[in-house]
Order: C-alpha cells, then structure tokens, then sequence
C-alpha cells in the first residue's frame, strides 16, 4: 500500500489534538491542571527519557499505577520512542505481575510512588525488568518527574511506529483460564479512539470524570475527550460521596462506571441529594448490567445511561446502546447490549462458522481494524480465537429484528443442570428485581444428581435480609423450575475481577476446587 493511503498512528491523533488548544486544561486532578501544551511536552520529554534510558524499538514497558495525569503521558510516550505498553493492574497480585512482566518480557516499569515496594519486588524477581521510574521519589526506581525537568523539551513527535507496528500488549480480564495478551497494532489504538468518538452516546461538551481505572476500559475515553477539546478529570479511584462531589464541583458532563460501581451508587445514602445536573452521560460496561436497578438508575439520576460492549480483544469496540434506547417500561431492551458500532461488523454465528438468522442463539463474532493481531506468543489460541477470520468472543447472545444484540452468557459460564443449558445471566436479571437484592452472581455448583445445581450467591441491599425461599420461588414463577436456584448463598460482597466484573472464576473455586471447573 502507498504510504499516502496508510493508517493514522494513535501518537499522530494525540499530537493533533493537542496542538489544537494549547491554553485550554488537559487534565485535573485534586485541584491542579494540566494545560494540552504541558502534556504534551511531558509527553515529549518523558519518550526522551525513556530512549535515553535504552527503551528500543518493540521493547516492552509496564505500568502500575492508580489514575494520575502522568499515567496515560507515559502510555503515550513510550509508543512515541518505539516501545510498545503493557497496563498492571493496581489490584493485581505479585504474581499477577511477575507473571505479566516475565510473559510480555517488559524491560522499565512505571510506577506510582505507593506502588515502589512491589516495584522493588518486580525488579528483582524478573529477569526482563531492568529498570523502574517513579512518578515522583519513591523508595525504589528513578524520578521521571524530575528526570524529565531535566531533559531539554521538543516538539511531539509521534516516534517511529508505523500504524501496523505493536503499540499495547494489554492481559484480557482473566475470568476464565490462562490470562492472554491481545496484541493491538498502533492503527488499532487509533481506531479505537475513533470509533468510540463516534460510536459512542458522547456529549458534545466532555468534562470527562474518570474514577474507574484509566490503564484499562476507562482509559478508552481520554483521547476522544482531548480530541474534542476537553478536560478530564481524575480519581485514583472509586468513592461514591467523592464522586458526587466533584461531579457537582467540577461540572462534569461525563463518566464511565462498571455496573459494580453504579450499584454501589445506587444505594449510597445522599445519591438523591446530590446536585447531578452537569451530568449528561454515564458510559458503563465490563458487564452486563440488571435491567431492574437500570430502571432505578434513570428514575433517580435521569436518562443518562449509555452502555459500550467489547472486550480487549477488538479494542473493546463492538456494540453500544445509546441513551435514547434505553426505554424504562422496556427491560428487554435495557438487557441489550445495542447495535453494532460504525467500524465494527457483529455477526451472531453457530459452531461452524455460520451467521444465524433473527432470533437463534449462538456467538458474538467480530471484524474491524481494532481487532487484535493475536495473542502474544500463544499461536494455537490465537488461530482458535480468529478462525474464519473472525474474532470469536466467548459471549453468547441473540439479534432481534431491529438489529439490537442481547447477550445471554459468556460460553464458559453455562450451566448444565440435567441435561439442560442454562444461562445464569437470565437468573441474575431476574434476582435482581427483588428490592432486597443489591448485587447477584448465578454459578453451577457439583451435584450428584443433576450434575451441576443451580446456586445463586447473592449481598443484600443495605439494611435487607435476604429471604432464599422468596428469591428461588421468583425465578421459578418467572423463568420456570429448571432455572430455579437450588440454593442460595448470601455473602457481604462479590469478589470482582480487575476490571470490576463478578469473579465467577474465583466464587466457582469456593465448591469445585481445583477441578477444571474450578479453576476456569
């Protein structure tokens, strides 16, 4: 292909759109601002720290690290001195990391200053790490911040990637099996960040208010956001009241939450006191959300919700329901997750390959230019996952006639209960309108009789009990007795994955133990 006709860079978005405003603020957090032209001469300083360092070409780079302004420079610094970005998730273990830092064979990590002990660990336990920067002194590692006082400043270049070239090699969320590697060229980073801008329900004016961490799917929006010339606003993380404050003071106008996030909020006490009237968006996804606490959530916030479908796997752009679909008297269409994106082709397949018609049930497949190049050294998983030339999701779902997908499970989470299959996600929605129930995850569990029993774990709503009797006799009126929890375990809170999905993985583990049911 000529060179006149080839893709755009996600570093070449970046340098467009912070040229654009210079004078207006990039990002804020806890009060200080970051105007577009201080990042992006961080930006630019930061990738000549790290060239200077010896990050070369294809080299990989981590970072572990809550939300602060200098985590999404860094992302893109270093795909601007050639290296390509791996996000460690906050949350996750030792081994976690030692496991992500020796598979994608990182050389530097970036850290925030909390995080310089496990960094320490990181550094001496992995045989690829050779380096640490801190955001800041730390304990252990150099002080980018001061390195990069210290280095002359430039103009942003975007580096020598081509748009084929591998920019981040990101770990998928890890509910089921052996954590892999999506491999997204910088064409795909680019193409994400496009497709979201107009794929997306956005409002036009974006005060971006992100809580949900920024090195995985709350980090989709930053560039968007600054493509339009707005400002976002961080959190290091998710507190309800703390959120509602700054949404009010900081006027924003959007926001991203898992639907784990918006229970909470949901029930937090001065939700309905809070001044939410800058807001004008909640993106939310990672997981399908409760039609029945949706409802709650326009009642009592307004018609503000939008959901986003994908998995890192095709740069998380797939489908989205837009605000005006989410009708309140419709739950059918609020457990949708929408219409296909403009980028994206969705198709429903069965087990050969085939696109099934309206109305039957088989695989989300997907096709874009932000589809991963495959898994990082894993070939065989790779050829499964892209066979036909498709990227195959795991997600179960179904088209209407009008278009929109519902999904009804992920593959991996279906139960076998008597010969019968059984999808825990229509038990769960189903639990999920009893006012005692706050949140819900629907697991088989080891049965002699039946092979696998229904069982349904399920935290109560603050100041609620639960009744089990109530709950099993609800989903057998309504879903029939096939469907019916044989028991119901009644539990503080769910363990979530990184990202902040139900950890079925983990709750399966509680009574398969290490069988393979138990540990994918």
């Amino acid at each position: 292909m000529s060179d006149v006709h080839r893709s755009l860079c996600h570093t070449e978005l970046v340098m467009n759109a912070l040229g654009r405003w210079p004078a207006r603020e990039a990002f804020r957090q806890d009060g200080r601002a970051w105007t577009y032209a201080e990042t992006a001469d961080l930006v630019s300083r930061f990738a000549a720290v790290f060239r200077q360092r010896g990050l070369g070409v294809g080299q990989g780079m981590g970072i572990l690290s809550p939300n602060r302004p200098e985590v999404w420079m860094s992302q893109v610094a270093i795909a601007a001195a050639g290296g390509r970005y791996t996000a460690l998730h906050p949350m996750g273990s030792l081994a976690d990391h030692q496991y992500a830092c020796n598979e994608a064979e990182l050389r530097f990590l970036c850290v925030d200053p909390d995080y310089a002990d496990r960094a320490g660990e990181l550094l001496a336990s992995c045989p690829t790490v050779d380096g640490v920067f801190s955001f800041g002194p730390a304990r252990a590692g150099e002080d980018l911040l001061g390195l990069a006082e210290g280095t002359a400043g430039s103009r942003l270049d975007p580096g020598p990637h081509g748009p084929d070239d591998l920019s981040w090699l990101l770990y998928t969320g890890g509910t089921t099996g052996v954590p892999k590697a999506a491999m997204l060229s910088e064409s795909a980073v680019a193409q994400m960040a496009l497709a979201v801008s107009s794929g997306w329900d956005l409002p036009k004016e974006r005060r971006y208010l992100a809580c949900a961490p920024i090195t995985h799917a709350a980090g989709m929006l930053i560039t968007p956001t600054l493509m339009a010339g707005g400002t976002v606003i961080l959190q290091r993380g998710f507190d309800p009241s703390r959120w509602l404050a700054e949404l009010r003071s900081e006027r924003a106008t959007v926001s991203l939450l898992v639907p784990t996030m918006i229970y909470v909020l949901l029930d937090h006490p001065g939700l309905d006191d809070a001044d939410v009237s800058s807001l004008e968006a909640i993106m939310y996804g990672a997981s399908p959300m409760s039609p029945a606490r949706l409802v709650e959530g326009i009642e009592r916030i307004g018609p503000v919700f939008a959901q986003l479908y994908g998995q890192t796997e095709c740069g998380g752009i797939a489908t989205s329901l837009w605000r005006d679909h989410h009708d309140p008297t419709n739950l059918e269409r609020l457990a949708s997750c929408g219409l296909p994106m403009p980028n994206a082709r969705v198709d429903i397949q069965d087990e050969e390959g085939r696109s099934l018609p309206v109305g039957e049930v088989g695989e989300i497949c997907v096709r874009g230019p932000s589809v991963m190049q495959g898994y990082f050294k894993q070939p065989e998983l790779t050829a499964d996952a892209l066979a036909g030339g498709w990227l195959h999701t795991g997600d179960v779902a179904v088209r209407d006639e009008e278009g929109f997908i519902t999904i009804v499970d992920r593959k991996k989470d279906m139960i076998v209960s008597g010969g019968f299959n059984v999808f825990p996600r229509e038990i769960e929605d189903v639990l999920s309108t009893h006012a005692s129930v706050s949140a819900v995850a629907v697991i088989g569990v080891p049965d002699e009789k039946w092979g696998e029993a229904v069982k349904a774990v399920v935290v109560p709503r603050p100041g609620e009990s639960i009744d089990a009797e109530a709950l099993i006799s609800l989903v057998k009126e309504q879903k029939g007795p096939i469907y019916a929890p044989k028991t119901v375990d009644v539990v503080d809170a769910l363990p979530l994955t990184a990202v902040g999905k139900a950890d079925k993985k983990a709750i399966r583990a509680r009574y398969w133990g290490r069988s393979d049911r138990g540990v994918n």
